[in-house]
């Protein structure tokens, strides 16, 4: 397998014109990948995100901050129990990849933990992939901590740095996720536990690439291992997490995004999204860019709040939520629906449109015989006047 591309001279010119004179780029992470993944049919966070574009200083001079992002506190404490795990030139950590993935090996001692230095991302990347083929020809327990991955996102290279890879004496590769929420009774939130699979999971495809480019082959195990403080204390315990759904979902995901290039090109002359050009400029360009919005962006995009409004002002059935949207059908606005619903618009013929028009009935008919029991119970017309007033005011 080749190397990763990287992005053409006039593309990265591009980019840069993109992003405005002088706005270094944002890179991507594997959380932000995870959730591009999540939504392949967003253009304006491929393009966003493959141009290196700081989405939470563009919203902001939006006028539409986001509250996405990790608190001061949550990053030193994670910082702080990342620390305690990997001390003692990560003793602990070999001992729970021992433990929870690879209990046949044998135990690891003083595992070797290589120098992974070097000048920016691409030279970082090429030390980790030497340091990658050394340690798994060499047969012993080897700790690579913050290697620099890479993985191609829709015509773009993507640097991704895991918490760390362990090379095992059989020369096989396993990702691990060091995370500060605790793990209480041997279980953790299973919301949080699924979105650090789907960021490892993006992990893994990056690693597959350098294990594919090696002769023969190095096995990258679907099974990373998840670090976490045990019960309430800020011991470490760790457990083994298949990845091979997320893994098999995100490399579909990210197969359709649309490439940054045909995104861009399509872009009118002059589009820059530096946050200190004006808030109409601004908004000129983000909206010349397609959006795909729905409610799980609140959690995973920072620019979440600036396109809930533009759908909600457009009526998009989007912003109800994505199951509801397939429900619908090509009822694509709450216009639509609704027209469809009172029998003003639609075909007949489409379940959709007939199953609107069969709740529209089943609403009218459940308001008409509650108006007719509340009557009933309220015979005002028998009543004097002054009674009258006080059943209306019951």
């Amino acid at each position: 397998m080749p190397p990763p591309r990287a992005p053409g001279t006039a593309l990265r010119r591009q980019l840069a014109e993109l992003r405005g004179p002088d706005v270094p780029p944002k890179a991507l992470d594997a959380r932000a990948l995870a959730a591009l993944a999540a939504n392949p049919g967003c253009d304006r966070r491929a393009l966003l995100d493959g141009a290196g574009v700081d989405k939470a200083k563009l919203a902001g001079a939006l006028g539409a901050p986001s509250a996405f992002g990790q608190s001061q506190f949550a990053f030193m404490r994670g910082n702080a129990f990342e620390a305690r795990v990997k001390a003692d030139g990560g003793a602990e950590l070999l001992r729970l990849v021992h433990e929870k993935i690879d209990p046949g090996a044998e135990p690891p001692g003083a595992g070797a933990v290589p120098d992974l230095d070097a000048i920016g991302p691409e030279g970082r990347a090429a030390r980790t992939a030497l340091a990658l083929r050394e340690a798994t020809g060499a047969g012993g327990w080897t700790l690579l901590d913050h290697p620099m991955l890479t993985l191609d996102v829709a015509g773009s290279a993507a640097f991704l740095e895991p918490d760390a890879v362990v090379v095992h004496p059989d020369g096989g590769w396993t990702v691990v996720e060091i995370k500060s929420f605790p793990m209480l009774d041997g279980s953790a939130d299973p919301a949080k536990v699924g979105a650090a699979a789907r960021q490892s999971a993006v992990y893994v495809l990056a690693l597959e690439e350098v294990a594919a480019r090696l002769t023969p082959a190095a096995r990258v195990r679907h099974r990373v291992l998840l670090v976490c403080p045990k019960d309430f204390s800020n011991l470490p315990t760790g457990s083994a997490v298949d990845v091979r759904k997320q893994r098999a979902v995100t490399r579909r995901q990210l197969a359709r995004l649309t490439r940054v290039e045909d995104i861009a090109a399509a872009l009118p002359e002059g589009s820059c999204f530096s946050p200190g050009l004006p808030a109409e400029e601004l908004v000129t360009a983000v909206e010349a860019v397609p959006a795909s919005y729905a409610p799980e962006c609140l959690s995973a995009c920072e620019l979440a709040f600036h396109c809930r409004a533009r759908s909600r002002e457009q009526g998009a059935v989007t912003s109800l939520g994505r199951s509801l949207r397939a429900e619908l059908g090509g009822l694509t606005t709450v216009t639509d629906v609704l027209a469809a619903a009172h029998g003003e618009a639609g075909d007949p013929a489409d379940p959709a449109v007939a199953a609107l028009r069969r709740a529209a009935r089943l609403r009218a008919e459940a308001l008409d015989a509650g108006a007719r029991a509340a009557a009933a119970r309220v015979p005002s017309a028998d009543l004097p006047g002054g009674d009258r007033e006080a059943g209306a005011c019951r």
